[in-house]
This record gives structure tokens, sequence and C-alpha cells, in this order.
């Protein structure tokens, strides 16, 4: 018989394959990157020079998430997708509106280029709403215009629109440039995809915003609207916080797999160094009951569908010979991960010694060094403790107040309306249960500062101050005292960019991210472990959250309901107006 050569073989795994969904015992043959033959009957009919002997090993896609942000993980490209190699995820599509909020089209391009040697594919969502709402409810230290995003789409790494957030505004009359941009999209690609933010969007306002060719949602939904997006063709992107048992029993009730699959949005450096990436979503879909082969199928295949990426997502001839190999199914334990038919990891072996290392350089991180602007990027001269007065219109009495209530379980927030006391012309909010909240414009664009109020799930003494909050990147602060706020306000600045938790006048924890103020260019063991001690100094403050450090961050996030703050102020999401801090028209007297 005649034999067919490879480059090398895989022998003896279980196979998984994606149009069956079930595995069989195969050898593997891969030649020139990609999946040669999937020899079931073990016939012997390709011989290799290299053969990986992989009885008792399961062999599975590549995964690959098609919804994330890797400033997300404040990690550089490079450093999150070493990170990546050990989970098993060997593709993902980025988008850097994170960095484009703070440095504009240059910031997108940078971020591009920082990720070009990454062990992993990095393709990119064309950043469509920057700043996410307007310059009238937030400054940022950019803005992408149509004509830009057009430029992006040339880009052969772009491979769909990033979402879409300014849901409210985009489905009524607008000058959005991201609506200027689907319109002439359409006109000539009527098949590329548009990722969409639509929480709690329904009925006719949802069929408005597909209307536009939005079609892709990945927010946190109840059932009725999830089931509004399925019934109206929306591809569902099932993230952590959706990753319940009553949405996966929904989809599997109703035939849905087709129309979904899992992503991972925002995963920040600790959970990834200690939980994982994509391949956390797999486990976690299986200890709900769905079967193996099903939670592989929708972290490969389906994803791989959504983004027209049809040369990958499948052990299966011609197909980029990107997958992994398991020691154990049922805890998806990856021993091996492989990209374009080479080995980028290894489990056992020691970091400088893995594949991805070998074939890039141990040094590699020497050249994904952003330019140099971006390590003094934070324009704001320190603070004094007077920032934190608040000055009302009448001397004394009580006013009734906004405040959001932070509640366990979601990054939403809830508007509730208070009554506070007012002394000597003052808002005097300490010892209410509420914390004072400030966002300080950073980008030497007017100096702005935004004031707020702070309950529920939140810490309860001390301060916590960021420079990494969603969107604007602006500088948040908030606590339970004048002089605790300063001190990790000053510290932020200090550090060009950070996390600071303090408390009795001192600081805590901290996190120093001196890319952007948004992103550290150490190692993601380094980075995980100054973040662990913030969230442990932030839950230690009584910060009582599945993830207080996402909750804190998305605080000045006007895309998200019900009530946030930017550098202009308050703001009403639903209505995408600002509002007073005071509720006009119900003040009390003594």
């Amino acid at each position: 018989m005649e034999t067919e050569r490879a480059d090398f073989l895989v022998r003896g795994a279980m196979v998984y394959n994606s149009y069956f969904k079930k595995f069989v015992p195969a050898d593997v043959s891969v030649s020139g990157g990609k999946f040669l033959y999937i020899d079931s009957r073990r016939s012997g009919a390709v011989e290799a020079d290299e053969t990986v002997d992989a009885e008792g090993l399961y062999m599975v896609p590549g995964l690959i998430d098609i919804h994330m942000h890797i400033e997300s993980s404040m990690l550089t490209p490079g450093a999150f997708c070493r990170r990546l190699a050990e989970c098993g995820v060997t593709t993902i599509v980025s988008e850097p509106h994170e960095m484009a909020n703070v440095n504009g089209m240059q910031g997108v391009l940078d971020m591009i280029r920082a990720g070009e040697n990454s062990p992993v594919d990095i393709f990119y969502g064309i950043p469509s709403c920057v700043p996410s709402t307007s310059p009238e409810l937030e400054t940022t230290g950019g803005i992408i215009t149509c004509e830009e995003m057009e430029g992006l789409k040339e880009n052969p790494w772009v491979a769909c629109v990033g979402e879409v957030m300014n849901y409210r505004t985009i489905i009524r009359e607008n000058q959005l440039e991201i609506t200027r941009f689907l319109k002439q999209l359409r006109e000539k690609d009527r098949i590329f995809p548009i990722e969409g933010h639509c929480p709690a969007l329904l009925d006719l306002d949802l069929a408005k915003f597909l209307y536009l060719g939005i079609n892709g949602d990945h927010t946190e939904h109840s059932l009725e609207e999830l089931e509004q997006r399925f019934a109206n063709g929306m591809f569902m992107e099932i993230q952590e916080k959706m990753l319940r048992r009553e949405v996966l029993d929904y989809i599997r009730e109703h035939g849905l797999e087709e129309h979904f699959c899992f992503v991972t949005d925002d995963v920040m450096a600790d959970t990834l160094c200690i939980q994982g990436h994509l391949d956390a979503l797999v486990r976690r879909a299986m200890e709900l009951g769905m079967p193996a082969e099903q939670a592989v199928y929708n972290a490969s295949f389906t994803p791989a569908r959504r983004m027209n990426l049809l040369d990958r997502g499948a052990i299966a001839p011609g197909k980029i010979a990107d997958f992994l190999l398991l020691s154990d199914l049922d805890t998806f334990a990856v021993s091996a991960t492989y990209k374009n038919g080479k080995c980028i990891w290894r489990r056992g072996q020691d970091e400088r010694e893995q594949p991805a290392q070998e074939q890039h350089g141990p040094d590699r991180g020497q050249d994904m060094r952003f330019p140099e602007p971006y390590y003094h990027s934070i324009h704001l001269e320190f603070q004094e403790q007077s920032q934190f007065e608040v000055p009302m219109e009448s001397d004394s009495g009580t006013v009734m107040v906004r405040v959001m209530e932070i509640q366990d379980g979601s990054t939403k927030t809830k508007e509730i309306i208070m009554e506070m006391p007012v002394r000597d012309g003052f808002l005097k909010w300490e010892g209410t249960g509420c914390l004072l909240a400030a966002v300080f414009e950073r980008y030497g664009k007017g100096q702005a500062v935004g004031y707020g109020l702070v309950t529920g799930d939140c810490h309860k003494r001390g301060a916590v101050a960021t420079s990494y909050a969603h969107d604007c990147h602006n500088i948040l602060v908030a606590g339970a005292n004048p002089a605790d706020m300063k001190l990790a306000l000053n510290r932020v600045i200090e550090m060009q960019g950070g996390m600071a938790a303090a408390d009795g006048g001192r600081i805590q924890a901290e996190l120093p991210l001196h890319v952007g103020g948004i992103l550290s260019d150490r190692p993601a063991k380094e980075v995980g472990a100054s973040l662990a001690r913030v969230r442990e100094a932030m839950t230690g403050l009584g910060y009582r959250h599945y993830n207080p450090i996402m909750s804190f961050c998305t605080l000045t996030l006007p895309a998200s309901p019900a009530l946030k703050l930017t550098d202009k102020g308050l703001i009403d999401v639903k209505a995408c107006k600002i509002v007073p801090l005071k509720v006009e028209g119900q003040r009390t007297q003594p």
C-alpha cells in the first residue's frame, strides 16, 4: 500500500468530530500546518518523521473566543496570549476599544502591533463606540470616526464590527459615527458580523436594533430577554454571568445549540492565572450538566462559524491544525496546545522551556513595549482633600439625592433616592451609609470632576481609586472619608495609572498600570498576584460582590444600566442624559 508523508502524526487519541459531536479513536496527520487525514481506521496510510503518542488522551479543536477584550486582563497582548496557550485557547477576536478610549485610532494600531508575535491568532473587532455613548456624556482620550472604521475594515486581521454599545441612542434619530459606518457597510458587505451590546432591550426597541444589522449580543439577560433574542435570529454569546443552569436548560429544550457560543468578554489577570480562560467556561458548563461533546462544540465550532473563520474550529482535512490534547475530559485538563501544527505549550515544562518561548525568544516582551507617551498618560495634578466637599445651594436642612446601589451578582446598578443632610452649604455624606464617588478627567481636556454617591454591596470603609474605569478610563475614586480618598487618588496619579486601596491613612494594596493607565507590561503571574491583593483589600474593606474589581470599575460605564458616573456627572443610562445629584423639587426641611 502506498503511503503519504506528513509533517507529524498524532497517534491513538480519542479525536473529537465536530460534525457528529462525538469522539472516535483515530490517528491524525498534519501537513503544512493543516490537518491532512483523520484516520479512524488507523490504517497506517500516512507516515511522518515526528510522531506524538496520544494513547489515553483526548484531542479537541483549539478553543476560540470571539468576544473579549485583552485590556480587561490588564496585560499586554503578548503576556496575555502566552497564558491563553496554557488554557487551550488558540484564536481570539479582541476588540481594543479600551485602548481606543485612551488614545483613539493610534491606540488600536498600537494594540495590533503589540500582538503581532503572539503564539495564538488575534483577530480584531472594529471599535464602534468610542466613546461608549457620546462626548456630551463622557470625556475620552480619543474618538473613532466612520472613516477610521472603514480603514480598519480593510485589515485582514479584522473579523467583525465590535460591540455597538450606544444601543439606546442608535435606535433613535442620531448623528453617531457608527450609524454612518453601518449604513455604508451593509451596502458593501452583507455578511460581515456586527456585535451588539443591548441589555434590557425588548420588543420594538430590540427589533429596531436588529434592523440595523447588529445580530450578536453577549450581555446579561433575563430568560424573557434571551427568548426574544433567539426568536429574532440573534446569535447569543454566553459569558460567565449568563452561565446558569436555567439558561443552558432553555437552550437544550429548544434546540438552540447552533445559535450560541461561549465567550469570556472580560477576564482579569488574577482570575486568568488561577481559574483560566475559555477553558473555565467549558468546565463550568459541564458541571452544570452540559455534555462535554456539546461544550467543546460551542467553544470551537459555533464561534468559528459566527466570525466566518471557516478555516478552523474542527479537526478535519484542510482545517488549520489548532488542537489540544487533554489528559482528562471531565475536568478539561489541557496537556498540550498546538497552533498551526506546532506545539506552543506543554504541561510540566518550565516556562522558559515552553515551545512558544523557544519559537519567539525569552525576551519577546521587550518587543512589545508601547511608545513612550503611553507611560505618561495621566495628565492630572495631585488633588487636595477639599475636592471631596460637595456644595449644595442651601446652608442647612436635608436634600433628596440620587444614589447608585451596587448589587452582588451583577455589574448593573440600581438608582435609589435617599435623604441626606446639608450643613454649612455642603452635603454631609459621611456616616450616611453611602460612599462619595468622584470621577476626575485625566486627559487634560478641561479637568472636569463628576460626583455621585454609592451604596449597597460596595466597600464600607477606606477608599478605592482606579484609572482602569470602563470605558473612558478617567480616574474613579470612591470612599467613606476624604482623607483615604485623597490618598488613594493621588497614589494612582503618582503611579501614572493603576488601582489603589487605602484605609486608615495607609495604602493597603496597589497595582501599577503604567501603559496608558490600563495595562501592565509585567508577566501575567506578577500582575495577577498584585491584582489579587487589591481584590483582597477591597473585600477586607467590606466589598461584597462576586467580582468586586469589575463591579467597581464599571461604575463609570454609561452603556450599562441604570445609573452611572462620568466626569460629566451622573448618567441616566436609559434616558441617555446627565441628571443632577440632587433630586429637584424633593428638598425637605429639618
